[in-house]
């Protein structure tokens, strides 16, 4: 190791790693201006692709017919998926998703942005006291987190009650299709 002023520490001069018997694998020897030596142990030769043994373009090696197989079994996986994304089912769970999250996003960020603006337009009328020493600009500042945790509410329960039933029976018959086409269980 070394210190902030250059030097190596003491105890660690000449001390081995425990990777050290893998060859490329261990710390890095490093030389310090005073000529001192130290290891990094953060240094990782593969990791960092320096210190690999062979060519710069290394034989690239015949792929297994097996693995052939297990290919084309991936690639009709592949289009399962795509046929479920076009199925009826896929595009209703996607609609009942889209006509929640839109209108409440839009509805959010409009109260958000309400908010600033008034906040920074209008100093005078969220500085009017309302009870003691609550004024409009904590409340509507409380206002925003309770907001967040209401529409947190309201979108877990509309995913309950209206996707994640349809949601699910589209994820089983899925993975149904999908260890089919791969030719059995996968």
């Amino acid at each position: 190791m070394q210190s902030s002023n250059g030097r190596a520490r003491g105890g660690e001069r000449g001390s081995k790693s425990s990777g050290d018997h893998r060859q490329g694998v261990g710390p890095a020897s490093v030389e310090t201006p005073g000529g001192m030596r130290y290891e990094d142990p953060w240094y990782d030769a593969l990791a960092s692709g320096w210190g690999e043994a062979g060519t710069l373009d290394p034989p690239v090696a015949e792929v297994p017919a097996a693995r052939r197989e297990r290919t084309d079994g991936a690639a009709a996986a592949a289009q399962v998926y795509v046929e479920v994304q076009s199925s009826e089912a896929f595009r209703e769970v996607r609609s009942r998703y889209r006509r929640f999250v839109v209108p409440a996003v839009i509805g959010f960020f409009l109260w958000y942005a309400a908010y600033v603006v008034t906040a920074t337009a209008a100093p005078g009328f969220m500085a009017r006291p309302v009870w003691g020493a609550v004024n409009v600009a904590l409340l509507a500042g409380l206002g925003q987190f309770v907001s967040t945790f209401l529409l947190t509410w309201a979108y877990s329960r509309h995913a309950r009650l209206h996707r994640d039933r349809a949601a699910l029976e589209l994820r089983w018959d899925t993975q149904e299709l999908t260890r089919e086409a791969r030719g059995g269980a996968a």
